[in-house]
């Protein structure tokens, strides 16, 4: 299951992502914002997806600048989120990080990047090798 959620920065490319991941057949929920809310916070839906998240699946938080909402799911234990502008940093936050939450702008992203992105991140196995299983254990 993917997790998904945005503030208003991040709503429109949000909405765009879900239905381009469900054409694509990846099972979505979406833990809001369910409608644009100008004055929304992004610290409340990244807590929504971080929560489930640290029991299964993957996560994608959407904010203006992909920092913000980033730095609030990472308060959350087993949660590595990361920030991604690049295919290269999709593949080594899976490869190397083994990151369970993909954070995006929808300030600086096209769709059409992000849905690279996301695919590319959601494609990208984690290596397992123990020098990066060793450094995951350690963020406790």
């Amino acid at each position: 299951m993917i997790h998904l959620a945005a503030d208003h920065a991040g709503f429109k490319l949000k909405e765009h992502l879900k239905a381009f991941l469900q054409k694509k057949g990846h099972p979505v929920k979406d833990h809001g914002a369910h409608k644009l809310i100008k004055t929304d916070d992004y610290p409340d839906y990244a807590k929504k997806v971080a929560t489930v998240v640290q029991k299964e699946g993957k996560g994608i938080l959407v904010c203006g600048s992909a920092e913000g909402i980033c730095i609030a799911a990472n308060r959350h234990k087993r949660i590595r989120a990361t920030p991604v502008w690049t295919l290269t940093n999709a593949k080594l936050s899976r490869k190397h990080n083994d990151a369970n939450i993909l954070c995006l702008s929808g300030w600086e992203l096209s769709n059409k990047k992000a849905e690279k992105i996301v695919l590319t991140w959601l494609a990208t196995p984690f290596s397992g090798e123990e020098r990066h299983k060793r450094r995951i254990r350690k963020l406790g």
